[in-house]
């Protein structure tokens, strides 16, 4: 297929289905039109969907499948049985060099098992992990794992950082990203052992890294720090908070401007403002998570998402395509494992 770079994409995954995946499509391909499309999924529903979208057809092309993971299929099984899938057919394309990225919407840990068993991490990484751009008072933050790890260890934790760090760099243009650890408090003394551990790494360790220490749930949607780490668990919970609270607000402004005649006066008065916030508070904007750590780039959109949001996370992934991100890690992880071994982390240990 002809073009700067091709997208694989699993078009069976997700709650909504191929008609969001195709809609999606009509919107990236005006941003990006030297792109190509790769569509893994069943030809006899993909194939009308393009019937009156004629020139984007001409980008696209569908590797036919009738087989799909199911959003609540456990990843071992999904894993056993899943050759022949959509999901497992869009990151074979990357395996196989046809591809520069797969994006998916659907089951997340079958993905994660699929895209691990066939692209392996880079050499040193112990495990990817899902990282995600966040809004903040600021402009945005990266925070990772946003669900990959449940749990992490010192050196994983470490890892994340390194990770990070490189995102942000190559995704939001930043020379010299900050980074810190989210805890329960800035103190020194607090947190539990793996970070706590992983902060005296990321302190003592010669690495090119701006580590700013521990900061708290609060300093999240300040912008304190351009790199967010902590494990799978709480940025998972960090992030669905988030986009909670931020559905929640945008509700709260609808109905208040709703509920009496000068509240829809003012909303009038107001429009510009009020699409402004909305744009701000809409987590489409921000819909794409990012396996880091693999030998691919492999883009996880939430299941639920519309085509506005999986057209999102289509240009994340094309911005990670084009960013050369996986040497970058690789070379930054080479750094921390010279770092960690020397003089100044003696008694650390590294995996």
């Amino acid at each position: 297929m002809a073009g700067d770079l091709t997208v694989s994409i699993d078009a069976m995954g997700g709650d909504a289905g191929p008609g969001v995946v195709v809609a999606a499509l009509a919107r990236s391909a005006i941003r990006h039109p030297a792109v190509r499309f790769l569509l893994h999924g069943d030809e006899a529903v993909l194939k009308p969907l393009f019937a009156k979208r004629g020139k984007l057809a001409e980008r696209v092309a569908i590797r036919h499948t009738t087989e799909r993971v199911r959003m609540e299929e456990k990843p071992s099984l999904a894993l056993r049985r899943g050759r022949n899938t959509s999901m497992w057919r869009a990151i074979e394309s990357v395996a196989k060099n046809e591809a520069e990225v797969a994006i998916s919407a659907g089951n997340t840990g079958a993905l994660m098992a699929m895209s691990m068993f066939q692209l392996r991490t880079i050499e040193g990484i112990e495990r990817p992990a899902i990282a995600a751009l966040f809004p903040t008072k600021r402009g945005q933050s990266v925070m990772l794992d946003c669900g990959a790890n449940v749990e992490a260890s010192a050196e994983q934790l470490v890892e994340f950082a390194v990770m990070g760090e490189a995102f942000a760099r190559a995704i939001l243009g930043l020379d010299r990203p900050s980074v810190a650890l989210l805890n329960v408090g800035s103190e020194d003394q607090k947190g539990h052992e793996a970070v706590k551990s992983a902060a005296h790494m990321l302190r003592n360790a010669t690495l090119p890294i701006e580590f700013q220490g521990f900061i708290e749930g609060d300093d999240i949607a300040q912008g304190t720090v351009d790199v967010i780490v902590t494990d799978g668990f709480t940025g998972n919970i960090a992030v669905k908070t988030a986009e909670g609270t931020a559905k929640m607000i945008a509700e709260y402004l609808r109905n208040a401007l709703r509920r009496t005649l000068f509240g829809r006066i003012g909303a009038v008065f107001a429009s510009g403002a009020i699409k402004m916030l909305r744009r701000k508070l809409d987590p489409r904007a921000m819909n794409g998570g990012i396996f880091l750590g693999l030998n691919g780039v492999v883009v996880k959109s939430h299941g639920g998402t519309d085509a506005l949001g999986f057209a999102s996370a289509l240009d994340m992934a094309i911005d990670m395509a084009r960013a050369g991100i996986i040497p970058r890690i690789a070379a930054d992880r080479a750094g921390v494992v010279s770092a960690l071994a020397g003089p100044t982390a003696v008694g650390v240990a590294v995996s």
